[in-house]
């Protein structure tokens, strides 16, 4: 009866040893897993990070490019806005001399039948 509680005894500490070892060894899988999932994570939050940042800076790019298009644009107008009406001006001042020069015509010929 000791000699059989013996085997059975040794045979269970065999048995815990090798579920000991089992769980170990499932625990460095897990440990081993987990910090590859972190790597992985870690790195994907730095691309992440990475594409944000050339996004931000490709637009802030773009929206000076966009000010300074404006700008130009708002420069564009308002030299031509003086353009128009230098035109206009000028334009009058024709009229104005055609009207005299009518007149003073109207007045030859007046002048020039008598």
């Amino acid at each position: 009866q000791l000699h059989l509680t013996t085997s059975e005894k040794n045979e269970l500490a065999r048995s815990l040893e090798m579920v000991q070892n089992q769980l170990q060894e499932k625990e460095s899988e897990i440990k081993r897993e987990t910090s590859e999932y972190k790597d992985r994570l870690l790195q994907a939050e730095k691309e992440h990070q990475d594409a944000l940042t050339e996004a931000n800076r490709k637009n802030e790019v773009e929206i000076e490019a966009c000010h300074e298009k404006i700008s130009s644009l708002e420069h564009f107008i308002s030299s031509q806005k003086l353009e128009i009406e230098h035109l206009k001006s000028n334009k009058e001042q024709l009229n104005n001399s055609l009207k005299e020069a009518n007149q003073a015509l109207g007045e030859l010929l007046k002048t020039k039948v008598r």
